[in-house]
């Protein structure tokens, strides 16, 4: 069994890191496990612990649907939380609306329940994980620090390929391996 899930690699660019660096920064009184850098990523799908047989379906899948889909590119552009600021969990930065997103999604989807695969049934909402918040003594600061960005443009994406990810957890953090890449030209 390995954890996958499925994603796009995001190489940070200066804007990216800056902001990034200035959260932690701003919060740095706060218990966030925030993301190692070279593991920013965009999930499309996550099928958690899944067997090697089914790994090689998933794989196949995604292949097939995925090529001639296209390239695209999309606008990383400003931070927000999941839960609130009450119960926060997450600190995001969020994906401009971008149709070749949408699109790849639900191909991705589609060919991943033709397979066999049970999905989250919840509505697709592009973001990528900044840090994930253990505890918080100050909710005012966390407000202040993610609304300065809320509005930011962090940089454009380009996307031209899809990957099998392993995650692999270690106590210093996950570990993401490829197993796959789609490429979508």
């Amino acid at each position: 069994m390995k954890r996958i899930f499925i994603a796009l690699k995001i190489e940070p660019g200066d804007n990216f890191l800056r902001i990034m660096s200035s959260l932690k920064s701003l919060l740095g009184n706060e218990r966030i496990n925030w993301v190692d850098t070279a593991n920013i990523h965009l999930t499309l799908a996550f099928l958690g612990d899944t067997d090697e047989e089914m790994i090689k379906v998933a794989d196949l899948a995604v292949r097939q649907h995925c090529r001639g889909s296209g390239e695209f590119s999309f606008r990383l552009s400003g931070t927000g939380v999941f839960r609130n600021y009450r119960d926060p969990k997450v600190i995001w930065a969020g994906i401009e609306e971008c149709p070749g997103l949408t699109r790849l999604n639900n191909l991705i989807s589609t060919a991943l329940s033709d397979a066999g695969f049970k999905l989250e049934e919840r509505p697709f909402k592009p973001h990528i994980t900044l840090g994930r918040i253990k505890f918080l003594k100050d909710s005012g600061a966390l407000a202040s620090a993610v609304e300065r960005y809320n509005n930011t443009f962090f940089q454009e994406v380009a996307v031209y390929e899809v990957i099998l990810f392993e995650s692999i957890l270690k106590p210093s953090g996950p570990v993401y391996k490829p197993l796959g890449k789609f490429i979508l030209a």
